[in-house]
């Protein structure tokens, strides 16, 4: 299995839930020595995990991470795309790299490697021992609901929604399940890419509730890829408990 964003967070954290389950994980991100621990504390625990170094919003490194997971394992079985990141604040007036900066990874990273990786996936749906594949994108709640300073990043997260939805129209009847995780507030670095008056405010919005923790989404990922091959878990919605919307 592949999984990006896998050097913290979220993807950490579901890299290591399905070791744990016995899956050879292939981590990809940008930063080699987190890559490099994450694989290290897999292997210690008794999991398989092989670091890949790659920037998937540039196509060819995309490619040639979902090429190194096939050259380390022979196969690829299970997809995760959840590198992404969350850059908030008004339309009015905001910083355009920031936009770009946010539909390069969430979008056109996920789908350079869902591109790359769907052709192995249908060859190991259609062979033993699972004879099912997943490709799992994690998205968010702001894929459900838009907000006044999250329009570009609603705008991102909306596009995953409706392209995972129309993908796994597109390949259902070949046994490859296509899922969807939106998380709410989750305790990671993702808030901490902002500018300070940016994360000023979701600190304001979200500082005194109780957040999930990455494990909270390991776990939900879990569940999807675990399932029998005849139930498709399509998607799932999970926030903290004290999150209103």
């Amino acid at each position: 299995m592949l999984v990006t964003g896998a050097s913290s967070g979220i993807g950490e954290a579901t890299a290591a839930a399905l070791a744990n389950e016995g899956a050879w994980v292939s981590l990809v991100a940008r930063r080699r020595d987190r890559l490099n621990a994450v694989a290290g504390l897999i292997r210690a625990a008794g999991g398989t995990a092989e670091a890949i170094e790659a920037d998937v919003t540039d196509r060819g490194a995309a490619e040639a991470a979902v090429a190194a997971a096939i050259g380390a394992f022979g196969r690829l079985d299970v997809v995760i795309n959840n590198a992404g990141v969350m850059l908030l604040g008004p339309v009015v007036g905001a910083p355009i790299e920031e936009w770009e900066r946010m539909v390069r990874l969430n979008l056109m990273g996920l789908l350079y490697v869902s591109h790359a990786a769907m052709p192995h996936l249908i060859a190991a749906a259609e062979r033993e021992p699972r004879r099912v594949a997943d490709l799992v994108n994690v998205s968010s709640v702001a894929g459900r609901v838009a907000r006044s300073g999250s329009g570009v990043y609603n705008a991102t997260k909306w596009g995953v929604n409706a392209f995972s939805e129309a993908l796994r129209q597109e390949v259902a009847r070949r046994h490859v399940r296509v899922g969807l995780i939106e998380p709410g507030a989750v305790a990671t670095e993702l808030a901490s890419h902002n500018r300070p008056e940016v994360r000023a405010a979701i600190q304001e919005r979200f500082g005194g509730i109780e957040r999930m923790q990455p494990d909270d989404i390991a776990r939900a990922v879990v569940y999807m890829v675990t399932q029998p091959r005849h139930a498709a878990v399509n998607e799932i919605l999970i926030r903290p408990t004290e999150q209103e919307a």
